[in-house]
C-alpha cells in the first residue's frame, strides 16, 4: 500500500458538488492499493499513520501523534498512486489493485482507523472527487508498505 500522507488545518471531500468527508486538524491520507496488497498491509500501513509524531509541541518540534492532539483522519482513495510512467506519457495502472480488492482492503484500512478511536472521515471509493485542503506546515509524507512502510 502507497499513502500520501498531509498534516492539515483542515480537509474535506466533494462528489458531485456535495461535501462527503470533512475534517478539522488532522491527516489527509490518499491511499493506494496494489495487486499484491494484503489485510496485513493495511494494518501495517494504519498503525503507522496514526502514531505518527508530526504534530508539534511547544518547542516546534515534531512530538505528538494523531491521538495526542485530538486530530482527525481524512481518507481518499488514490489508485493513480500506482502510475506508472517510465514507458510513453500516458500512465499504466497496472500495479494498481483491481477495484473490488482495491476497494475491500481500502474498507479495511478504514475500519481499523476507526479502532484506534480516530474520528474517520472518507471519500466515496471509485468516485470523481474533488479533494480541498489546507496543508499544515506543509507536511506531506510518502509512506509504502513495499518500502517497508
Amino acid at each position: 500500500m502507497r499513502a500520501v500522507v498531509q498534516r492539515v488545518a483542515q480537509a474535506q471531500v466533494a462528489v458531485d458538488g456535495e461535501v462527503v468527508g470533512a475534517i478539522g486538524r488532522g491527516l489527509c491520507v490518499l491511499l493506494g492499493v496494489a495487486v499484491a496488497d494484503t489485510e496485513a498491509d493495511a494494518e501495517t500501513l494504519c498503525r503507522k499513520i496514526v502514531g505518527l509524531r508530526v504534530f508539534s509541541d511547544a518547542a516546534g518540534r515534531f512530538q505528538h501523534a494523531l491521538t495526542e492532539v485530538g486530530g482527525e483522519l481524512l481518507v481518499v482513495s488514490q489508485f493513480t498512486l500506482y502510475g506508472d510512467c517510465s514507458a510513453g506519457r500516458r500512465p499504466s495502472f497496472t500495479a494498481a489493485a483491481p477495484a473490488p480488492r482495491a476497494e475491500a482492503l481500502y474498507r479495511h484500512f478504514v475500519a481499523r482507523a476507526e479502532q484506534e478511536a480516530v474520528p474517520v472521515a472518507t471519500g466515496r471509493f471509485g468516485a470523481r472527487m474533488q479533494v480541498s485542503l489546507v496543508n499544515d506546515g506543509p507536511v506531506t509524507l510518502l509512506l509504502d508498505t513495499a518500502a517497508g512502510v
